[in-house]
């Protein structure tokens, strides 16, 4: 190929990852591979995602996914030899300027990695605990959440239509991983009626004049929406929702942030399952 790319076959001959395609030294910022990294990492909403930083890349292989490409710095070569060595993708060294030109953060790690964006398929259970993630805008909120989910043992996270793409980068870094593995799927009307067959109750959390959370039952089939940060949850959601509940605070802070909101429900939903399970 054009655009001074070298052939790196040889640094890889002792290497014991298994290499698919062809692998090559790409110096210029104009290579096709080089911008179709940067428009994965940039921009969103698309069916080929982009994910950076080396705790990423092995999250992801660990929950699974397949690589399109990886995409290595000339200087972190070594990160091959840290993935384990069944992980199928085609590897291409950039020269930093390259790399740089294409990374979505400032101090970047050197690795990065493409792949076709994963299903987000979730069919609704009876007793599953499901959050709804309703117009959230800020990345960093939405990834906190989708963290505490899996952390709380949330079957899914679903988000309405406007809610910010969890493939963000700093969603994902939020995250740390939990959205490669956390069923993320859309929030809609079909989605809320197959809930409804699953018998399940839907709460809607408001920061105030509604029932507290610690005195509602959160077992069997519950799913809990947490609002956009500054509108709250849709007036389309609050008369689809059973009823509505609060956080018990004590302070003169009116509100709660929505990632740490929705954290706190997840842990009282949490914190009630194991109590009915410790009594069975």
């Amino acid at each position: 190929m054009g655009d001074s790319c070298e052939s790196t076959n040889q640094l890889f001959a002792n290497n014991p990852i298994k290499i698919l395609g062809v692998q090559e030294r790409i110096t210029s910022r104009t290579n096709p591979r080089v911008k179709a990294l940067r428009n994965a990492l940039s921009q969103r909403r698309s069916e080929v995602v982009g994910i950076e930083g080396l705790h990423m890349v092995r999250e992801a292989v660990a929950s699974g996914l397949r690589f399109d490409a990886l995409y290595l710095r000339e200087d972190r070569q070594h990160i091959l030899n840290e993935l384990p060595p069944d992980t199928p993708h085609a590897v291409f060294i950039l020269s930093a300027e390259a790399f740089d030109s294409a990374a979505s953060t400032e101090a970047s790690q050197g690795v990065a990695a493409t792949m076709t964006r994963p299903s987000t398929a979730y069919i609704p259970c009876t007793g599953d605990l499901l959050l709804i993630a309703d117009g959230l805008q800020d990345p960093g909120n939405l990834g906190t959440l989708i963290r505490s989910a899996e952390a709380f043992g949330a079957a899914a996270v679903a988000l309405t239509a406007g809610t910010v793409d969890p493939w963000n980068g700093k969603c994902l870094r939020a995250a740390a991983g939990a959205a490669f593995r956390m069923p993320l799927p859309l929030c809609d009307a079909a989605f809320l009626s197959a809930w409804r067959v699953a018998t399940g109750r839907i709460y809607a959390a408001v920061p105030k004049d509604a029932q507290q959370a610690h005195t509602t039952d959160l077992r069997g089939t519950v799913a809990m929406i947490v609002g956009n940060e500054g509108a709250g949850v849709s007036q389309a959601l609050l008369q689809a929702a059973d009823a509505r509940i609060t956080l018990a605070t004590s302070g003169p802070t009116e509100s709660l942030n929505a990632a740490v909101a929705g954290s706190l429900l997840l842990y009282e939903a949490s914190q009630q399952r194991a109590q009915l399970r410790n009594l069975r």
